[in-house]
């Protein structure tokens, strides 16, 4: 039998993180449309409704129900505006080790809930699950990726040359693909015992 993450959600004092719903598809397709989102990420181009809506009906389900992760919409808890996403991927379950990537809106970025956001996940994943690594990895560009690797305790760990490609605009106003290299980042239960108790787990199911 395939091991899985528990379908659950998680909570800190301004966030709330949950499976995605069919009503996230509009803000989720505006999120991936902007130009961030559309450099540092290979999610498709356009970025359509119907795209968001099979990734929040189909795809990001499967990842949990195959055993690859689990993917968590990051909503704010006041106005339950879509902040962003966080996504457990590549998990090796007999190393106890899995890769994080996120993604943040463009009207929430700068206030810190990227930070918040990975960090409640890594203590759920240390403490509730018994992981033993978290492991993000940044382009060597994306300088805002960096600074929350490192506010969440992430050690780095080397430099994968030319090892991701990324987007650039084009003079048309297109998009190439470009090599860059790549930064990995190791997160250790003890990496974040200091850092205090960012929230709490709901199991679902």
């Amino acid at each position: 039998m395939t091991p899985t993450f528990p379908d659950i959600s998680l909570s800190t004092e301004r966030l709330t993180l949950r499976p995605f719903e069919e009503a996230d598809a509009p803000e989720l397709a505006a999120m991936m449309s902007d130009e961030l989102s559309v450099a540092w990420t290979s999610a498709p181009i356009p970025y359509t409704r119907r795209e968001a809506y099979d990734w929040i009906t189909r795809r990001a389900p499967a990842e949990r129900v195959g055993g690859r992760g689990i993917v968590l919409a990051v909503v704010e808890y006041l106005t339950h505006r879509l902040v962003g996403s966080v996504h457990l991927m590549n998990t090796d379950w007999r190393t106890l080790s899995t890769e994080v990537g996120y993604v943040v809106a463009p009207w929430a970025r700068g206030e810190g809930y990227a930070a918040e956001a990975v960090l409640v996940v890594a203590q759920w994943l240390f403490r509730d699950q018994k992981f033993e690594r978290l492991e993000l990895r940044t382009a060597a560009g994306n300088t805002a990726s960096q600074q929350v690797a490192q506010k969440i305790g992430c050690i780095s760990e080397g430099v994968l040359r030319n090892a991701l490609i990324v987007r650039s605009r084009t003079e048309d106003g297109g998009w190439a693909d470009i090599r860059t290299d790549l930064i990995v980042w190791g997160l250790l239960p003890e990496d974040v015992e200091d850092l205090g108790d960012a929230g709490d787990a709901t199991t679902e199911g």
